[in-house]
């Protein structure tokens, strides 16, 4: 199970919300270029990105603060928010974006999020944001009538790269990841399901590589890792650990 940070910009800032909640931005770098180089430093193996300001706007904003993550950074580096047309995608993959995350454009128009996937087959990540089961898009100012559960399952016969599960009630809360409803995604899917949201010890990421054989290929840590709540070289020491024991029992 790999380990990825996440650097989420508003404003050109790096910042973290509490439960998706734009108006509680906690502001921990200006500089998110000088924060991509520092996860790189201590060992992560790829960057996960968000547009916040895209993501409710629906057209990329923080576009220059983007760029300067991946001119830092030699690792890849994933990025929604905002991406709503075949042509931004092409744009930020002409920068050197290494996937690409549509979340709203999978409920909202079914067809590009079809078309991307075959265009650009193993590129494309579904993001998938919860609350109480239910998919949210737009920023997550809007909730859908559809489940997580329903959409991933429309997704299956597509090339999607992986699926993000995110439970926005968790998410810069530190409360925990939803550990039943991740299992359940993923159990749902062949697809790779990243989970998002709430992880906050090591216990928690115990918890996630408990549920790695459903399918749980990577977890993406935000606040913790930003008050130093978390460690990155410990929690990717943790998943490589567990990772060797399962290699010894396979053989």
């Amino acid at each position: 199970m790999i380990i990825i940070p996440a650097i989420d910009l508003k404003g050109g800032q790096c910042v973290r919300l509490s439960q998706g909640d734009m108006d509680k931005a906690t502001v921990y770098s200006s500089n998110p270029a000088d924060v991509a180089r520092t996860w790189e430093d201590r060992g992560a193996q790829r960057i996960h990105v968000v547009d916040l300001d895209g993501a409710v706007s629906g057209k990329s904003i923080n576009k220059e603060a983007i760029v300067s993550i991946l001119s830092a950074a030699s690792i890849p580096v994933q990025l929604g928010g905002g991406i709503r047309d075949s042509e931004t995608i092409r744009e930020y993959f002409s920068y050197g974006i290494d996937r690409i995350i549509l979340g709203t454009a999978a409920i909202k128009d079914p067809d590009f999020f079809k078309t991307s996937c075959t265009a650009f087959p193993g590129k494309v990540i579904a993001g998938i944001d919860a609350t109480d089961g239910m998919v949210c898009i737009q920023g997550w100012t809007e909730k859908t009538s559809m489940t997580a559960i329903e959409l991933v399952q429309q997704l299956s016969a597509l090339p999607v790269a992986a699926i993000i599960f995110t439970d926005i009630k968790r998410d810069g809360m530190l409360t925990g990841p939803n550990i039943e409803s991740t299992a359940q995604l993923a159990q749902a899917t062949a697809i790779p399901v990243i989970a998002s949201g709430g992880v906050s010890r090591f216990e928690d990421i115990t918890a996630l590589l408990s549920i790695e054989q459903f399918g749980v290929s990577g977890v993406i840590i935000g606040r913790a890792l930003y008050t130093g709540a978390l460690d990155l070289r410990e929690c990717i020491k943790l998943a490589e650990k567990r990772q060797k024991a399962e290699d010894r029992r396979q053989r």
